[in-house]
């Protein structure tokens, strides 16, 4: 395991804007340095053939075309009557800000 300076820790945790203690100075650099043996680990491993994953499980878009369904006009005409303020063909409804 290659470890990291307690100068790279305290840089690093300068740069997340960190105050460490000397024991969590000592506690980070070990858990860093195991965290980046671990990578050096899956850099090794061989993903040539392997193909990108853009998404799990495969799945295509599912949902119904998007477009309006047509309504019978009564339906419409029903509606309108039904308001209590209208102007027209159109529903009148109080301004939301």
């Amino acid at each position: 395991m290659s470890m990291i300076s307690k100068e790279e820790v305290k840089h690093i945790a300068k740069l997340a804007r960190l105050e460490l203690g000397p024991k969590e100075v000592e506690k980070f650099r070990k858990e860093l340095s195991e965290i980046l043996d671990y990578v050096k680990k899956l850099n090794e491993v061989n993903i040539e053939k392997v193909k990108p994953t853009t998404h799990p499980l495969g799945i295509e878009n599912i949902f119904r075309e998007d477009k309006a369904a047509p309504q019978p006009v009564e339906m419409s005409n029903d509606l309108i009557e039904a308001a209590p303020e209208k102007k027209e063909r159109y529903i009148r409804v109080k301004a939301v800000l």
